[in-house]
């Protein structure tokens, strides 16, 4: 670590009175990989590699995320590609088995903030239709949250400001209460710009040690 980033992880060593924590949720608390999905459904690699580079890429994926609904996405994306209609269906009601499971050693340290008495929230930029079964589906985890902004659902993503200025105030937090913890720098960025502590995930090892120097645990 060095640079800009090595500064800020620098000044951010004091210990943060009255702390929350919030986290990101893809590739952060859950891995996300449509490959998982669609490995299954193209057994060629190289028509599999085609799909997701040309067809079902993440960027045609992040219109979700803004809160367009599936049936308009995949509509239009099935007229441009009719010949894998069939495939590009699957997407929404299949996505959760985009996620192949927790990241390694978070549902471990979740649990650790937890049973501290942290409190834990999350902002993530995720499709609110595919989010809501997915909670569903791991309820006992997110069960440890007090709340969750789901960008689908505000149609505003990650970085813009406002969905941090939204979250806190739904949180009930003031900004420098607020640990935020995302894998993506423009992210980490953006909740440093309104007044949060932003941390750039790299695994749960670093992280628990950056929440040991923050005083959120022993």
């Amino acid at each position: 670590m060095g640079g800009r980033e090595g500064e800020r992880a620098g000044a951010a060593t004091k210990t943060i009175a009255s702390a929350a924590v919030v986290f990101d949720i893809g590739n952060v608390l859950y891995d996300w990989d449509p490959r998982i999905l669609y490995e299954r459904l193209i057994p060629d690699g190289e028509a599999l590699d085609a799909f997701l580079r040309d067809v079902c890429t993440r960027e045609w994926h992040f219109q979700h995320d803004l809160g367009r609904p599936f049936a308009e996405t995949s509509a239009e994306l099935s007229a441009e590609y009719p010949e894998h209609a069939d495939l590009i269906a699957a997407w929404g009601p299949c996505f959760s088995e985009q996620i192949p499971g927790p990241m390694p050693g978070m549902p471990a340290l979740v649990d650790e903030l937890h049973a501290s008495g942290v409190p834990l929230y999350a902002i993530t930029n995720f499709s609110g239709e595919f989010f809501a079964p997915f909670r569903a589906q791991e309820a006992a985890f997110f069960g440890r949250f007090r709340d969750i902004v789901v960008s689908g659902d505000e149609q505003v993503v990650k970085p813009d400001p406002a969905i941090y200025r939204l979250a806190l105030e739904r949180f009930g937090l003031e900004p420098r209460q607020a640990v935020f913890v995302d894998d993506r720098q423009e992210n980490v960025d953006g909740a440093d710009a309104v007044g949060m502590t932003g941390i750039r995930f790299v695994d749960a090892a670093t992280l628990r040690a950056r929440f040991v120097e923050l005083g959120l645990l022993e």
